[in-house]
């Protein structure tokens, strides 16, 4: 989990991504984000994120994401 947070704390330090849960809805991530944040999970968890999971749900909060990662892992 500290790996995620500290990609997402690299996008937006002032941001507390332990705590927030509206990361889409409140347009704190935009979609410049979102690519990054693809590119980085697959080059620090070696985690493909396919086009259909890219929905906001799964980039609301840092642990909906960290549960998008763990699930995408086991498949």
């Amino acid at each position: 989990m500290q790996q995620l947070l500290d990609i997402l704390s690299g996008l937006h330090p002032e941001v507390d991504f332990e705590t927030t849960e509206d990361l889409i809805d409140d347009g704190i991530l935009d979609s410049l984000d979102i690519v990054s944040i693809v590119s980085s999970v697959y080059s620090e968890f070696d985690v493909t994120i396919p086009p259909e999971e890219i929905i906001p749900e799964n980039f609301n909060s840092a642990v909906a994401l960290m549960e998008l990662i763990t699930r995408l892992d086991e498949e």
